[in-house]
């Protein structure tokens, strides 16, 4: 049976290939991009397990079927992926990682553990495949993929908090720091809209368009990496 640690080893074989939002041939093994995050798990998960996982339709062509992060979160929501908790992500190589959309219709961001608290995924416009980590980061979903074994290692993670951001909720957050990170968006070119502190749909949008232009995972969310490239001063997790 394939492990995860074959799907994290084919995944480190596209390290350095570029990010682009096209559709990905799964069936392809000669694929060296560009990729997205989602097209770039289900390549793996198809490549490794010889199914589709993450895909608007996984029981159809996999040439043609599309891969995204919304048909990533259905996979972990509907059981058609496995569940396991953050400690797996962090030392079990292959597990994926899943961050809803902040939007309907957005992207979210799905990564692959590399079994020692990192990660390699396909980050954004700029960054291409590379390297991350899975601690301080915002996840929904810890998964695996039928049809792979899975062996933890012996990897011992320090925590890391997942830092204060900002997120699109239910009510809406409303403050000053939303007022200073709209200002700063405006400031960058960004049209925020109007600046008055609450973060809806619109500032999100924004923020998402300013990360896509800045090298960052372009999620909406704004954590101290966006924070910092739009000058906004960010409060720590404990403050």
């Amino acid at each position: 049976m394939p492990t995860g640690a074959d799907l994290l080893k084919l995944a480190k074989t596209r390290i350095g290939e570029k990010y682009l939002n096209v559709l990905v041939p799964k069936n392809n093994p000669n694929w060296h991009g560009p990729w997205d995050c989602a097209e770039f798990a289900s390549w793996l998960a198809y490549q490794t397990a010889a199914r589709l996982y993450g895909c608007t339709d996984n029981d159809g062509d996999p040439a043609a079927t599309e891969a995204y992060s919304g048909a990533w979160v259905r996979d972990a929501q509907s059981g058609a992926l496995t569940a396991v908790d953050a400690s797996a992500a962090n030392n079990t190589p292959g597990v994926i990682l899943i961050r809803r959309a902040p939007l309907p219709g957005k992207m979210g961001h799905v990564a692959v553990a590399d079994g020692a608290g990192g990660t390699v995924e396909a980050a954004g416009v700029g960054l291409g495949v590379r390297r991350d980590k899975v601690q301080g980061r915002l996840w929904h979903f810890y998964a695996q993929v039928p049809g792979i074994s899975y062996e933890a290692t012996n990897a011992r993670v320090k925590p890391e908090p997942i830092p204060f951001l900002l997120i699109l909720t239910q009510p809406r957050t409303s403050s000053p720091l939303v007022r200073q990170v709209q200002r700063a968006l405006n400031r960058k070119g960004v049209n925020a809209g109007k600046v008055d502190g609450v973060y809806g749909p619109l500032t999100v949008a924004a923020v998402a368009a300013f990360q896509q232009m800045n090298r960052l995972v372009a999620d909406g969310v704004v954590g101290p990496r966006t924070a910092k490239k739009l000058g906004v001063k960010w409060p720590s997790a404990s403050d």
